[in-house]
C-alpha cells in the first residue's frame, strides 16, 4: 500500500508494511540506494570511560564546524550513549567558549514515544533540556524534536521532515546501539521486521513491551527525575516515531557510541554479530538481512566512527 501526502516541501510517499508505516522521498528507488552501498567493516575504539566518549563526540562537532562553512545539521542521540555529550555541552554553554558553534547547530532528534506530553519526564526533549540546560536552548539556532502530542501523528511527522529536509544533508548523525533478541540490534528504533527500506527516511511503528521496558529502564538508569504518573502515561504510549535507514546511509558523518553494556548486557551479543555478519551482495539477501537485523545499516555509510567501552565486547566480563 502507499499514497502521496503533498506538502509545500518535499513530496512524502508511504507504504505499510503489517502495521508500520514508513515515508520515503517520491520518486526514490529502495533497491537502488540498497545496493549501491558498499558493506563496511565497522572500525570501532574502545575508550576508557563514558566521559572520554562524551569528550570524542564532542570533537567531531568541532571537527565538523571546522570542516564547514555555515549551519551544522546534528541529530542527537537519547538515552545514555548521549548523556556525556550533553553534560559537557551544557557544561559550555554556560561560558562563551563554543559560542561561535552553538549558534551555528541545527538540532535534530531522533525517535520518540507517542502519544505523550512533551513535558513528560520520560521523553527525550525532558532529558536534553536536563541535561544541555538553558542556555544550550537560548543559543543554538534552531532545535527540532518530533511531535509526540501532534494530534495527527504521521501528519506531524512529515512536518518534521520537511524542516530536516530544509537543512539536508544530515552533517552529524549521532546513534547508538539497541539490543534485540537473538542479537539482532536497532538503530534509532527502526525494529526488526518492521519492514523498513533503504529509502526510509522516517516511520510510524507500533510500540512493543519490549521496548517500553528498554526505554523506562535507561532512562531510570541514566539518572531522569521521574515519577509515577509520567510513567503511567508512557506506558500507554502506542507509537514510536523513528528516523529511517534513508537518514543513516545520506548522513555525511555518523558518530556510534555504546557505554551501556553493564546495564544492558543484551548489548554485547548483538554487538559481536553486528561487527561479525558478512553482508550479503545479493539484493533479495540483503534486504532480509537488513530487515533482521537493521543495526547493520550503520555497516553501509562509509564515514562511521564507533566509540565503544570495552564491556561490551564478548568475554570483557
Amino acid at each position: 500500500m502507499s499514497s502521496v501526502l503533498a506538502r509545500p516541501g518535499i513530496e512524502i510517499e508511504e507504504h505499510v508494511v503489517g502495521d508500520n508505516v514508513w515515508l520515503h522521498e517520491r520518486n526514490t528507488d529502495a533497491g537502488q540506494e540498497l545496493m549501491s552501498r558498499v558493506s563496511q567493516a565497522l572500525n570501532y575504539e574502545v575508550l576508557d570511560s563514558e566521559q572520554a566518549v562524551g569528550r570524542a563526540m564532542f570533537a567531531e562537532l568541532n571537527d565538523a564546524a571546522a570542516r564547514k562553512r555555515g549551519n551544522l545539521t546534528v541529530v542527537i542521540l537519547g538515552g545514555r550513549g548521549g548523556q556525556a555529550l550533553h553534560r559537557l555541552l551544557g557544561e559550555k554553554a554556560k561560558t562563551v567558549e563554543i559560542d561561535d558553534l552553538l549558534t551555528r547547530l541545527d538540532v535534530f532528534t531522533q525517535d520518540a514515544l507517542a502519544p505523550m506530553r512533551m513535558d513528560n519526564s520520560f521523553s527525550f526533549v525532558r532529558d536534553f533540556e536536563r541535561l544541555l540546560g538553558d542556555a544550550f536552548f537560548k543559543k543554538v539556532n534552531s532545535f527540532t524534536s518530533m511531535q509526540t502530542d501532534a494530534g495527527d501523528l504521521q501528519s506531524g511527522l512529515v512536518s518534521f521532515l520537511d524542516q530536516l529536509d530544509s537543512r539536508r544533508p544530515i552533517d552529524i548523525l549521532f546513534l547508538g546501539l539497541g539490543p534485540e533478541a537473538e542479537g539482532a540490534s536497532h538503530l534509532a528504533y527502526i525494529k526488526p521486521g518492521s519492514g523498513a527500506r533503504a529509502n526510509d527516511i522516517a516511520g510510524l511503528i507500533p510500540i512493543s513491551q519490549d521496548i517500553l521496558e528498554h526505554h523506562v529502564k535507561k532512562f531510570k538508569v541514566g539518572g531522569a527525575a521521574t515519577n509515577d504518573a509520567d510513567e503511567a502515561e508512557c506506558r500507554r504510549a502506542s507509537h514510536i516515531l523513528t528516523l529511517g535507514p534513508a537518514a543513516i546511509l545520506r548522513a555525511e558523518r555518523i558518530v556510534q557510541s555504546i557505554v551501556d553494556a553493564a546495564t544492558a548486557p543484551g548489548k554485547v551479543a548483538s554487538f559481536d554479530r553486528l561487527i561479525k555478519t558478512e553482508i550479503s551482495d545479493d539484493p533479495d539477501e540483503r534486504a532480509r538481512q537488513l530487515n533482521e537485523n537493521p543495526g547493520l545499516w550503520i555497516r553501509l555509510n562509509p564515514n562511521v566512527r564507533s566509540l565503544i567501552l570495552s564491556d561490551v565486547l564478548p568475554g570483557a566480563n
